[in-house]
Parts: C-alpha cells; structure tokens; sequence
C-alpha cells in the first residue's frame, strides 16, 4: 500500500478547545477518500494542517512519504497537494479560460503577469480548454466568472485546481450550495476523476459521499472515531448514532 497522505497523532488546540485530538490518518494513493462530520466536528481545522494554513501543536503530516509538518502552503503545493475551498476562489472579471490559464502559469515558474499575456498564450489556453472540457465547461470559456452560474463557478474551481497538476486533491465541500442538478452534475464529474489522482472529500451531501468515496473517515468532537467502507460506515452504531442519523437508511 503507498500513501499520498497521513497523519500520525495530530493534535491542535484553541485556548480549551482541542480541535483535533491525534488524529492519525491514512489516505492511500489514487484513494477517493471522504471525511464527515457534524458541524464543529474539527474538519476545517484539520484540513488547515494538511494543507499548511495550521501548524499542529503536536503530530505528523506526511505527504507521499515526505515530512511537511513545517512546510507552507506553497511548499506543499509544489509537492503535489492541491484543494479548492468551501468558498469559491475565481478572479471574477475574467473568463473561465483566463482563469485557468493563469493557473497553468503559476505551474511553470512565473509569477502571474498581466492578464493580456496570459490570454493570447497558446502554451497556456490549449491545455486550460482541455481542463475545462474535463469539467463540463468547453461551452463556457470566454465567459467571465462573474456570470456563471454558481454550479459553473464551482466547476470552474475545480478546473484551476486540476491545472496546477496536483497528486492529491482535497476538495472542501465542493456541493456547498448547489441544488440537486448541480450536485448530481459534480458527482458525475469527480466519478471521472476517481482512479486518477487521490482524492479527499470533506463534504455534507451524504448522497454525494456514498457515491465517491472508496472509504470514509468520520470525525467528531476532534477524534476519528471511524474509518471503513461506505456500506461498513452506513452500518457502524457509532458513526448513526454519532452523526449519520436517518440519512444512513
């Protein structure tokens, strides 16, 4: 088994709240992994150490085998680990194609220069409307981000986190405040993805967590009380009990 991800007894605290309790963690490689919770669960917060945002008071991040405990977000980045957010992150006034041109340039070494070099490179725009393909978005390249519609915006996300060529995505509620087409058109497309690259699902959507996940890891009050295969983690007493409720049956 090679893992693209763990933890080994991660532990952060905020003043009296321990947020994660050593939390240790294996994702495999080319995994679809889900991480669940009830709100307060502790999700964010270990989602921050894994990225780089938040250093554990105690604990381990390992990343394809490598210590990155210290390292920065974009130190992480350059070693494979991409992520979209909960809130979508898009440069607004530029097209879906520009935006994930300027993604694609941030991989080879530039820093971003002004938009009108980025949107006449060829280099940049033939590989940025294949990515778009990949999400649904062929159709929609020349036009602004501000005029999608939420679910493309999301979808659009996900393309500038593809460009960038990560090993493992972590994905932070990519279904947040879509409605059951837009959902259902996500899961589609992650499904795609599955196999591919390794993936960590922290999401909401049961019915999209069920679908996608290879396995699932529930979190509650900072410890991981479970990890196990959907229909194991259906089944599991403590998991209903903890967190599932009704949306288990």
């Amino acid at each position: 088994m090679t893992l693209a991800l763990e933890t080994i007894g991660l532990t952060k605290s905020f003043a009296a709240l321990r947020a994660s309790d050593a939390v240790s963690l294996q994702i495999e490689e080319r995994e679809s992994h889900a991480l669940i919770g009830p709100n307060g669960a502790g999700k964010t917060t270990l989602i921050g150490q894994l990225t780089g945002e938040i250093i554990p008071d105690s604990g381990r991040v390992h990343l394809f085998g490598t210590d990155v405990t210290q390292w920065s977000v974009p130190r992480r980045a350059l070693h494979g680990l991409g992520r979209s957010f909960q809130i979508t992150q898009l440069c607004m006034s530029f097209t879906a194609l520009d935006n994930v041109a300027l993604a694609i340039q941030a991989t080879q070494g530039h820093s971003f220069r002004f938009l009108a070099d980025a949107s006449k490179d060829k280099k940049l725009n033939d590989p940025a409307r294949d990515v778009l393909a990949r999400v649904g978005l062929a159709d929609r390249a020349t036009i602004e981000a501000q005029y999608l519609s939420h679910g493309e915006r999301r979808q659009l996300e996900l393309a500038c986190a593809l460009a960038l060529g990560p090993r493992i995505l972590v994905l932070d509620e990519p279904m947040a405040g879509m409605g059951p087409q837009e959902s259902a058109r996500m899961i589609e497309i992650l499904q795609a993805l599955r196999g591919e690259i390794t993936i960590l699902l922290v999401e909401h959507d049961m019915d999209a967590v069920f679908a996608l996940a290879d396995r699932i890891s529930v979190l509650v009050n900072g410890t991981l009380i479970a990890t196990d295969r959907p229909a194991a983690i259906r089944a599991n007493e403590q998991v209903r009990a903890a967190y599932l409720g009704t949306e288990a049956h």
